[in-house]
Formats: C-alpha cells, structure tokens, sequence
C-alpha cells in the first residue's frame, strides 16, 4: 500500500515506525529537514520537505497515485486542507486526519465529501481520555481494550507474589474463578511473550492477557486484585484538552479535583466544569498536595503538556500516599525508565492512538487494532466473510486453523454472545474473532487468513 504521512512529529513517527516493517511504501512530508532526516536514517522510507497542505509537495510526495492520506501535523488546518487538497486534485481514496480542537470535532456535518472530505477523524485527545477512564473504572487493570463495540473486553494484569494466581497452572483458573469465564490469551514473562495451555504455570510478575465479557472481566479484576478498592477520589494534574475532558467525564461519577499551573486556564476550566475543584498551582508543589489530601487519593493522573512535569508529579504523588498514579509520557524513551513501583501506569498518546489508524490500514475485514506492549504485539478484531470454500475459517473448528505463530484466537462475539474459544469451537461467517498476535511481524499472515478467496461472489 502506498501511503503519505504528512507530518514527522511523535504521532507521526510512531505510525511510520509500525507501517514502513509490513512492506508499505511509505513518504513522511514535514517542513522541518531535521525531523525528516532522523526518520530517513532510522527506516526505509521517502522524505519531502515541505508544507504539508501545498499541493505541490503533495504532488512531489506522489498523491496522484497514493492509496491513503494520514495527516498528522501539529496545526488541524493544515490536517483538514491537506485532505481537501488530496481529494479535489489526486482524488486519494483514503484520508485519515488528525484533529484536536473540539470546535471542529462538535460539528460533525463538517466532515463529508461535500465540505471537508475526511474519511476517518482521529482525536488523541479523545481516545487517551476513553483510555484513561477505563483504567479508572477498572482497578488494578494495567490495560482495558475494547471489542466489538464494548461486548467483549481484553485485559492486562500483573500476577503478584501474594495474589491468587501465582504459581497456578491455568486449568486451575476455574477452581480460584468459578462461573468466571474468561480466557488468558498471551503471558508476557521478563519481555517474552508464552502462548499459554492447560499446563501453562502462571509465575509471580508475569503479566497477563486476559479476555472476556465486561462481567466476567470485572469479577477477573475484583478476585484477583481484591485489595485494590473502586476509586472515589480523583486529581488529575493539568488542564489541557486531556485533563479537562478527563475530569467532565467523570466528575458526576467521582469526587474530582484538577490542578493547573496557569492562572488564566485554571478560571477557563473552573468556568467550564460544573463539579469539578479547579485549584490554581503547582502539580509538584509538596505542600499543595499534602493540604489536597493526597494521601487519600484513590487516583492521581498526571496529564501536563511536559513529561518531566508528569513524571516529578506523579513520583511525587506516590511517595505522599496516593494509591495509584498514572503519567502521560509522549517520549517513548521514558516510557520504559519511569514505569515500576513509583508510577504505576506510563500512557503513551502515540500508542493509544496508533490502534485507530491501523484498523484503516489492515488489509482483510480488520475492525479493531490495539497496540500492545509499546508496539510489539497487537490485539485484532476481525470478521471472516464468505463460506467454508472461500475462506480460510468459516466452517472450521479453531485447532483445524493454521494461525501464524504466536497467535491465539481468544473469543468469538456472536451477535451479543462472546464465546470463548476452545479447540474445538466452530468459526461462523460474520463472526467477530479477537486475536493477539505476540509478535506483530505476523500481523500480515493474520490479515490473509480474512481476506475471501476469489471464487466468492
């Protein structure tokens, strides 16, 4: 597939880094020579210098005969122009686009073929929230993924040493979880990734994946994290696009205050929220947060537009006595450094957001993409079409399936019901299949398996 990403900074980085090893033709277009030079060392890709909406660079980065558009510079003008240039002058038949400012994303009519022709809008801010919020509504989860319009969630927990699934073999989950009906799909173990059976040992500090319906995740979370109680208070450090969103949608839910640094964004966003304590200040101010109570904090979320910023804070936060903190963390290098005991969960916006763009991208009837463990593994939600002679798994039992290695099916969502799969379960056209594949070198070979023989009609 030819694809043109326009704008070489983190977001665009990060979705060229997962597309240019999957045999994409891939060109980067930004205005800054020295961001595109890092990107051309680093992988085989074109690079044009250039602004990103003029249709000459478009044309110098080839539009006219490109498959899709994925703008993705800083500036939601220069997004939404470059995808009205592409479509007016090279009639691009895709065109992704990234926009943040929610007085363009409340008017929904502006976004068709007749005004400004974008066919997927992307909202960072948006899907960290949504991300952010599930966290919260799931104590002790390290990550909660959605499927199948909510049907079906996937989950990421930590075995501890005094938890009641180390040292268990999984055939004797349904003894610690009885009615429970879940399935562990994938065991990351010191970085490397266990297809699990029956006789899988499950080890303390491994981290697990597991899926199932949102019941049965949640009585997953409540028995094996029972120690960690449901969250009632809430601060959230910063009051950006993020931070505000977050707290409006939950302060009707939760007791919630936010802290911002800027006096003038402190009485815009007190101005804004209806229940929410807006307090102006420092988020790494000691004496702030011990006079907030910090050592009742259920959650502290640290949210500024500096990582550094995030980081102090949340260090700090847990030192005082908050139960839980979580940093947002653009670099990825800090990602790795930053998450152990001092801060419990490092979100990557580039990561959050990468699953959006690659469920447009993935070849097959791929609906659903999740980026797992910084990138190197992916959860799918697929749907087989067509019948037991033109596909590769409608009509066939799951052990009769060749799945590329490391590869496991998890569940099947039928209509409302998620079945969880077992060797012998039976895959039915227009099934909705969530897989994890291990190690995204075998993402192709999963998208194969769902495209429909050409004797289909």
């Amino acid at each position: 597939m030819k694809i043109i990403i326009l704008g070489a900074g983190q977001v665009g980085s990060s979705v060229a880094a997962n597309l240019v090893s999957e045999a994409n033709d891939i060109t980067v277009v930004d205005s800054n020579p020295a961001s595109l030079l890092n990107m051309s060392e680093r992988y085989d890709l074109r690079t044009v210098v250039g602004i990103a909406s003029h249709p000459s660079v478009l044309a110098k980065a080839g539009a006219k005969d490109a498959d899709m558009i994925i703008a993705v510079t800083n500036n939601d003008e220069v997004n939404m122009i470059a995808c009205q240039v592409a479509y007016t002058l090279f009639h691009t038949p895709t065109k992704i686009a990234r926009v943040r400012n929610n007085e363009y994303l409340s008017n929904p009519a502006l976004f068709n073929q007749e005004s400004i022709p974008i066919d997927v809008l992307i909202s960072p801010e948006k899907i960290v929230t949504q991300y952010i919020e599930r966290l919260i509504n799931f104590p002790g989860a390290l990550q909660v993924l959605d499927f199948a319009g909510g049907n079906a969630q996937m989950v990421a927990i930590s075995a501890h040493y005094n938890g009641p699934l180390a040292g268990k073999q999984l055939s004797e989950l349904p003894e610690i979880l009885p009615g429970v009906e879940i399935r562990v799909v994938a065991i990351f173990r010191a970085g490397a990734s266990i297809i699990p059976d029956g006789s899988t040992r499950i080890m303390a500090e491994d981290e697990l994946f597991i899926i199932g319906a949102p019941k049965h995740v949640r009585s997953l979370l409540k028995t094996v994290r029972n120690m960690e109680k449901m969250a009632k208070r809430i601060i959230i450090a910063g009051g950006g696009n993020i931070g505000m969103r977050l707290a409006k949608t939950l302060e009707d839910r939760y007791q919630v205050k936010l802290i911002e640094l800027n006096s003038q964004r402190a009485q815009a966003v007190s101005e804004e929220l209806l229940k929410t304590v807006v307090l102006q200040g420092d988020v790494a101010d000691e004496e702030l947060l011990l006079e907030e109570n910090i050592e009742n904090t259920d959650v502290f979320c640290a949210l500024t537009n500096a990582d550094e910023a995030n980081i102090i804070s949340a260090m700090l936060a847990k030192r005082l006595g908050a139960s839980k903190v979580l940093a947002l963390i653009n670099r990825a290098a800090y990602v790795n450094l930053v998450q152990s005991n001092m801060i419990d969960i490092a979100i990557s916006p580039q990561q959050a957001t990468i699953g959006t763009l690659l469920a447009h991208i993935r070849k097959g009837d791929v609906v659903v993409v999740h980026a797992l463990r910084k990138g190197a593994a992916e959860a799918i939600e697929a749907i087989p079409h067509g019948d037991a002679s033109s596909s590769k798994v409608v009509g066939k039992k799951i052990d009769e399936i060749r799945l590329p290695p490391t590869t496991t099916i998890g569940a099947i969502i039928r209509g409302e019901d998620v079945i969880i799969a077992h060797h012998d379960t039976v895959i039915e056209a227009e099934d909705h299949i969530i897989l994890l594949v291990a190690d995204k070198k075998y993402v192709t070979e999963v998208e194969k398996l769902f495209q429909v023989g050409i004797t289909f009609l």
